[in-house]
């Protein structure tokens, strides 16, 4: 049986080789793998939070960082182009690619589009924050919802207005510089085909280090992962 590790893995490099995420019949072939375990494989991972499938299909919507629907998040670089959840999840996406790219986002999800550029693995556009008004610990209640509202804006003052407008609790403001720092550390060991989810300690170990100490980042303390 292919380990979670190994189909995540194989999953991620085809969709950064590609563009686009492979389909059962696809990874039965890559993996050696019967269709049938392959889509057992599938569910477990979504039951890992490792994956998210469409409601009524084993097909693949999301997994971190990557999105496989069109989101509010471009990724470009010279070798492709692919779509991120979120501030957070694009971020993880340039980190995964190492390579120099351009994100392509709308602030606030508004009308003011701005492009952020990583160049020699360096962000250049240090001006910018992300906005996290989602718990951590509600995070996967409904993963889609959470990640879409992870976005960029100018300031704080801009935050306000937008939280106000649109009737949503105000979270966590952090300078996109820590985020992008934040992300290479969260997303850094992805590419892995012995790759696990972070346990819960680890998490708010990572959060600890990158000073992500507000009530938004508080996770319990079990033996489950994030």
């Amino acid at each position: 049986m292919v380990t979670k590790g190994v189909l995540h893995f194989t999953i991620l490099k085809y969709i950064i080789d590609k563009g686009f995420a492979p389909n059962i019949e696809t990874l039965s072939v890559l993996l050696n793998t019967d269709k049938v375990e392959i889509e057992k494989g599938l569910y477990a991972l979504q039951d890992y939070h490792g994956v998210v499938l469409h409601p009524k299909s084993p097909n693949i919507w999301v997994i971190h960082p990557f999105s496989l629907a069109p989101t509010n998040f471009l990724v470009k670089s010279a070798k492709g182009q692919w779509w991120g959840n979120c501030a957070w999840c694009s971020l993880g996406v340039a980190a995964l690619l190492k390579e120099d790219l351009t994100i392509t986002t709308n602030l606030g999800a508004h009308d003011e589009q701005v492009v952020i550029h990583i160049i020699n693995g360096e962000l250049q556009e240090k001006n910018f924050c992300v906005h996290f008004p989602i718990p951590m610990r509600n995070a996967w209640d409904n993963v889609i919802y959470t990640c879409s509202n992870m976005l960029v804006f100018k300031n704080e003052g801009q935050i306000n207005e937008w939280t106000k407008r649109h009737n949503i609790s105000k979270g966590d403001v952090q300078p996109i510089d820590n985020v992008w720092n934040f992300s290479k550390k969260w997303y850094g060991n992805h590419l892995n085909p012995e790759w696990e989810k972070w346990t819960m300690q680890e998490a708010k170990d990572i959060f600890l280090q990158f000073n992500l100490n507000d009530k938004i980042w508080d996770v319990e303390t079990s033996n489950s992962r994030f």
